[in-house]
């Protein structure tokens, strides 16, 4: 199938490692031209000399004020032109309820929430019929996942904020989509395994409660990010997309 992404531009924050950047290769690989962006300079730099030459990176964070027009501005100036966002940033702050300060909820409203709220708005204000905004959720929009209490709170306000949107900009032909991973085999899910006493226990018990009996791959949810936000998926808004192995049992 072509998905349509050759020379297309995307905006993918939080690209320097995880899941944004496994959707920033696979949209590269398709064709399009990707604006990255991280907090550290070293780091986005050298993640977006990997991408190669259809890739730019910018050193700002998803709770500066500044990121979205900073980062639109950047995909205008290299690469001509802007069809679209993804909205990734670094999970919260483990923790369960009595653990999690008034800082790390601060933190995290700032970045995973408020960054997310700007980076839409003006990516809204920006594309024409044909754009699409995306975001990174989690499993949690659906169910509470233990010990991520922060994450609990914000992403499914978040998910609520895109299906506002998808409303609001389906008219102008504009797309909203969500992403919800479960357990991916990234730096940050086995960073949450390790803080456990047992690592390789934790990590088997949770396989054996998904249907596929294995995390997934980044590739495999790069992939389903590419698609998301082609123009393959013309006909898909307002959708949070499950990429877990089967590990929602809900329809």
């Amino acid at each position: 199938m072509d998905l349509g992404l050759k020379d297309r531009v995307f905006v993918v924050t939080g690209a320097t490692r995880g899941l944004g950047n496994a959707t920033a290769r696979e949209l590269v690989a398709e064709g399009a031209k990707v604006i990255i962006s991280g907090r550290e300079e070293k780091t986005v730099t050298e993640a977006a000399a990997a991408l190669g030459p259809n890739a730019v990176g910018v050193a700002t964070g998803n709770a500066d004020p500044e990121t979205p027009a900073r980062v639109i501005a950047a995909a205008r100036e290299h690469f001509g032109g802007f069809d679209g966002v993804l909205v990734s940033v670094g999970g919260p702050a483990p923790g369960f309820v009595a653990d999690n300060t008034d800082e790390q909820w601060q933190a995290a409203f700032e970045s995973v929430f408020l960054g997310a709220v700007r980076l839409a708005r003006a990516a809204a204000a920006e594309l024409e019929a044909g754009g699409v905004i995306g975001f990174v959720l989690s499993g949690s929009v659906h169910e509470p996942i233990p010990g991520l209490t922060i994450s609990n709170g914000l992403r499914p306000g978040l998910a609520g904020f895109a299906k506002s949107l998808a409303d609001e900009l389906g008219p102008r032909g504009i797309r909203v989509v969500g992403l919800l991973p479960g357990r991916i085999d990234t730096d940050r899910v086995r960073e949450l395994d390790a803080l456990s006493a047992d690592p390789e226990a934790t990590r088997a018990a949770a396989e054996s409660r998904i249907p596929l009996r294995r995390y997934g791959t980044p590739e495999e949810f790069g992939r389903a990010g590419a698609f998301l936000l082609s123009p393959a998926a013309s006909y898909l808004t307002g959708v949070m997309l499950p990429v877990d192995g089967g590990a929602r049992r809900g329809f």
